[in-house]
């Protein structure tokens, strides 16, 4: 880990005071912080409706619940190696960057982070109004339901909710990161408590477990979708991938917080696998349980609470709406806000990038990108780790081979200096990304727009459901080939703790 005395300030193009390295003062992040700050994560309604996907496209409860947990434990490698940079050297994502795409060029990946977790800002915050507005009809004795808003698709009521909760986020904008890892650290350990609550309560309920968990796969033979598994099952392992490959990339946002490597490493390994593994299975048995209560599987936990009687219905919500807003501030809005303050440090503070995603969110209409579980899974969630997965091969192959784990920091928020690769940008990389991108694109427009495209060759469609993958292998390849014989070299005293 290491400290750096030296006041970078007169660097004011690529530097501002939210840019600016950690000091040790502000390390203060233990790894149960990391550990809670997954958990809490990780309990929210996408992660916990993800098994549902799994489900409905075929597959038995347990092969969910293990496509689940295998995806968060791939994704996890990528994040503990990104995230040693910023525990290293305290330093945010966007200013990583830099190392690999040049200071101009960073702004490409950081642009790109941003644009993905404004939508995803986006959705939470349409999840969280969608609570607001079940909770009120539930509490008025009927439903809000009226026109839809021409253009929007949506009434006056679910707009009017899904503004009130965008603006309850507002509060920890303004109280930067400390407040988010005590809103974590606090609720982790109620949302812990509520999901077994929460099973006591459907196992009471319907007295038992339900029919979903005995019910075989659909890809066994004699079923519905005989010896199709390994063709759902390579996209959805992606998608699921992909559900946390935003913060794959910024979890320097976090780690250049951390106390130690010791922290992040072991907070992360604790809180990401295991407990996305555990709400999926939560998610199956308690939707199983459903059928019974129901009749019929009901995956909308905002659903599910609604139908609760008396002051359980009032609990529950309120439990979801705060969950939802640590999620959404932890997840959505530390990033984006750190990537476009990087964009123009000058003019754009943590706050002001804070305020940027949450107006883009509002502009991206979440709800249309939630129309079909077909879209958010295979347009959606495929779609941007297919953006995404190139940058982190990138990321990592320039700070572990061409770099070696050393970066000379103060030349991060120089305009002239050894990362400026003479303009700013970085052309190996820029090249790297396009090519580990390129092969995705044909599967993309098949998969969002198949009646503009209904001619895709078979073979880009079967890339496309490797997509994070693909780009990842093919831009670290690229980038790795035409960076080699290029070592990092320091300063005798640069960087000193």
């Amino acid at each position: 880990m290491r400290t750096v005395n030296k006041d970078l300030s007169g660097n004011n193009g690529l530097w501002n005071e939210d840019l600016a390295p950690t000091t040790e003062s502000q390390r203060t992040w233990r790894w149960y912080h990391f550990a809670s700050l997954w958990v809490g994560m990780v309990m929210c309604i996408p992660a916990y409706t993800l098994a549902a996907s799994l489900v409905e496209g075929g597959m038995s409860a347990w092969q969910a619940v293990i496509t689940v947990f295998l995806a968060n434990a791939i994704v996890l490698l990528p994040m503990l190696l990104i995230g040693h940079a910023g525990t290293k050297y305290g330093i945010p994502y966007a200013v990583l960057a830099r190392s690999s795409f040049g200071t101009a060029g960073a702004r490409l990946p950081a642009l790109m982070r941003a644009i993905v977790a404004c939508g995803w800002y986006g959705i939470q915050t349409w999840f969280g109004g969608s609570m607001i507005y079940t909770l009120l009809g539930v509490l008025m004795g009927h439903s809000l339901e009226g026109d839809k808003i021409a253009g929007l698709g949506i009434n006056a009521a679910q707009l009017v909710c899904f503004l009130v909760f965008w603006a309850i986020q507002f509060w920890y904008i303004f109280h930067g990161m400390d407040s988010i890892r005590k809103l974590e650290t606090y609720t982790a350990p109620l949302k812990i408590i509520i999901c077994f609550v929460l099973l006591g309560w459907v196992y009471n309920k319907a007295g038992g477990f339900g029919p979903i968990l005995d019910q075989p796969s659909q890809f066994i033979e004699g079923g519905k979708k005989a010896g199709q598994f390994w063709s759902t099952f390579w996209p959805s392992l992606t998608a699921m991938v992909g559900f946390w490959a935003t913060l794959a990339l910024n979890i320097p946002d976090f780690t250049r917080f951390a106390k130690s490597q010791r922290d992040q490493v072991l907070g992360q390994s604790i809180g990401l696998p295991v407990p996305m593994g555990l709400l999926a299975m939560l998610a199956v048995i308690v939707t199983s349980a459903t059928v019974v209560l129901y009749g019929k599987a009901i995956w909308d936990p905002v659903d599910l609470s609604s139908r609760m009687t008396g002051i359980a219905v009032l609990v529950a919500l309120l439990i979801l709406l705060i969950d939802t807003v640590s999620v959404n501030l932890a997840a959505n809005l530390v990033g984006p806000a750190y990537d476009f303050s990087a964009l123009s440090p000058k003019l754009i503070s943590y706050k002001t990038g804070g305020y940027i995603t949450a107006f883009i969110a509002i502009a991206m209409m979440p709800w249309k990108i939630l129309e079909s579980t077909q879209g958010y899974i295979f347009t959606w969630l495929i779609g941007y780790s297919a953006l995404l997965g190139p940058i982190a091969g990138i990321l990592i192959i320039d700070y572990y081979f061409i770099r070696h784990t050393q970066l000379d920091v103060e030349q991060l928020y120089k305009e002239d200096g050894k990362y400026s690769y003479g303009n700013g940008w970085n052309m190996a990389a820029i090249i790297a990304f396009v090519l580990g991108v390129a092969p995705n694109m044909p599967g993309f427009l098949s998969a969002a727009f198949p009646a503009s495209f209904p001619g895709t060759a078979e073979v880009f469609k079967t890339i496309y459901t490797y997509a994070w993958f693909i780009g990842m292998a093919i831009s670290a390849v690229v980038y790795g080939v035409m960076m080699s014989g290029k070592k990092e070299t320091l300063p005798a005293v640069a960087n000193a703790s």
